[in-house]
């Protein structure tokens, strides 16, 4: 998937124009792109703090800066690692449960982090849907909403599976392991009684789903500024129009790392009927593959570090503790020798 994602936006570039495309990059500049790397930067703060509110009773300040950086390098595994989404949330939750977090509440709150996330995408989408049928010209802006309201449809349903869904597959999941495993089963239970536990505080699960909204506009607005830095005019309702319709085919294609090719192809088809131009449309959208680079890689090497120092500490641990046990083992044992010798005198 991750080569043929790739083709299809080499084609995507190439039929807008390579030239055009590299030009209209090439406005942002390194300062204008640095502008764009630190807005992201904060506003994945917005992110960070969905998730630590998604994780009652643990305060979200004193967690903020843990789920902000867990969040960072989930979606940098997800973005630019050929995982899915499903494999980037695993690396997040690997992450917060290493920085000493309960793993039922960890994974608890994965679960609630992500239905409130699709909840606020699909309010955007709604909103977006709504002003693309308010701007809509000619015949051929309702056939490029036929795939956007299918993806909302679909978005919609799978949300609505994924709530429905958590708590009896995580009771089906612990009957089965009951049987066939029964040491595992109890680690399920403990998440469904966490997940329980999440859900019951109705003000934090509210608060992570504002949170992740903001997150969500943010993005757009994201997206408007690097648009202006590209010294591309579209006003902030059509942006938000553009990328909540982006948004929508990205999430149903979430099974494709980092929605590649996917993106390419619906900002080329849905730029130009919003009056930005295909070789703009693109450039933004290698303007957000290159700051998911410039962020993600960083943070992804970051991550490496500190498991390879976390394993090295382990093993430090281990040997220190083999070589207590030697120490103690000999002492004893030449006691024992000494003892022996004292009964025989």
């Amino acid at each position: 998937m991750t080569l043929a994602g790739l083709a299809l936006t080499v084609w995507m570039i190439g039929a807008a124009g390579l030239g055009a495309v590299l030009h209209a990059v090439g406005r942002i500049g390194w300062g204008g792109f640095a502008v764009y790397w630190l807005y992201s930067v904060a506003a994945a703060g917005l992110l960070g703090a969905a998730w630590a509110a998604s994780a009652p009773p643990l305060a979200i300040a004193p967690n903020f800066v843990r789920f902000t950086w867990a969040r960072l390098v989930r979606e940098a595994a997800s973005d630019i690692l050929p995982f899915s989404q499903v494999g980037g949330l695993v690396v997040g939750i690997r992450m917060l449960i290493a920085r000493g977090i309960p793993g039922p509440l960890v994974n608890a709150s994965a679960l609630v982090d992500l239905t409130t996330e699709m909840a606020g995408q699909v309010i955007l989408t709604l909103f977006g849907i709504a002003g693309f049928v308010m701007l809509r010209h000619g015949g051929e802006s309702g056939d490029a909403l036929t795939p956007v309201l299918i993806g909302t449809g679909a978005l919609i349903a799978l949300m609505a599976a994924f709530f429905s869904a958590q708590r009896w597959a995580l009771e089906l999941g612990r009957l089965l392991l009951t049987r066939l495993l029964p040491a595992a089963s109890a680690g399920l239970g403990d998440v469904r009684a966490a997940l329980a536990r999440v859900y019951a505080d109705r003000a934090r699960v509210l608060l992570a789903f504002g949170f992740n909204l903001a997150g969500w506009v943010a993005s757009v607005a994201g997206a408007w500024i690097a648009l202006r830095l590209m010294g591309f005019e579209l006003s902030l309702a059509r942006a938000l129009v553009l990328e909540s319709l982006i948004f929508v085919l990205r999430s149903v294609a979430f099974a494709i790392p980092g929605g590649l090719g996917v993106q390419e192809a619906a900002y080329a088809l849905l730029g130009p009927m919003l009056g930005l131009p295909a070789p703009a449309a693109l450039a933004l959208s290698l303007a957000k593959r290159a700051r998911d680079l410039a962020i993600g890689v960083p943070a992804l090497i970051l991550w490496q570090v500190g498991e390879a120092r976390a394993i090295g500490r382990a093993k430090g641990f281990r040997v220190q503790r083999v070589g207590l046990a030697s120490s103690e083992a000999h002492i004893g044992l030449s006691g024992d020798r000494a003892s022996t010798g004292t009964e025989r005198t």
